[in-house]
């Protein structure tokens, strides 16, 4: 797993040692940013990444220009490895690692950015959840009311071809699958 564009292009990333974390894959990483660099560009934007694994999405999004990335992971091991891997690609001082749970930080969303960029709201929530969590739908819905979301917010939601996301949740409204 490495870094695919920008600044950190190149850069190997470490993965868990356990299968427990599914990392997106470069060729998934690369069509993901090939669609969201389509609409816009990702200078300077504020990035949520949920879920966030190894961190992989959140730091392909600070490699292409995103300002700031705030990374949410339960897994106190996982997020240990997304520290690691922000400071090799020398991007940890535009991102903070946050060990809570989604459902913690869509209570709470003030915990995320004391020293706001930009407001509450992120312009890109990249969203991996585990495949069988039967909960993505109100985490969706939920997300979707919170101030986390704004008016021009672009969620990309990573699911398994077996499910098939809604076309709106709340004012979330689906684009592309």
């Amino acid at each position: 797993m490495r870094v695919i564009a920008g600044i950190a292009k190149g850069h190997t990333l470490k993965g868990p040692k356990s299968t427990a974390t599914r990392p997106t894959g470069d060729k998934v990483r690369g069509a993901i940013f090939a669609m969201l660099e389509a609409r816009q560009s990702l200078a300077g934007v504020r990035v949520l990444d949920l879920y966030a694994g190894t961190g992989a999405l959140g730091i392909e999004a600070l490699s292409r220009g995103a300002a700031w990335c705030d990374f949410v992971e339960e897994d106190r091991t996982s997020c240990r490895i997304i520290v690691e891997n922000l400071e090799h690609t020398r991007l940890a001082s535009q991102a903070r690692v946050h060990n809570r749970t989604v459902e913690q930080v869509l209570a709470h969303p003030e915990m995320l950015t004391p020293h706001s960029l930009n407001g509450s709201e992120y312009d890109i929530i990249l969203l991996d959840p585990p495949y069988a969590d039967p909960a993505t739908p109100a985490i969706l819905d939920r997300l979707a009311a919170s101030p986390l979301v704004g008016e021009n917010t672009l969620l990309v939601l990573e699911h398994s071809k077996r499910t098939v996301p809604a076309e709106t949740y709340g004012n979330l409204q689906l684009l592309k699958t």
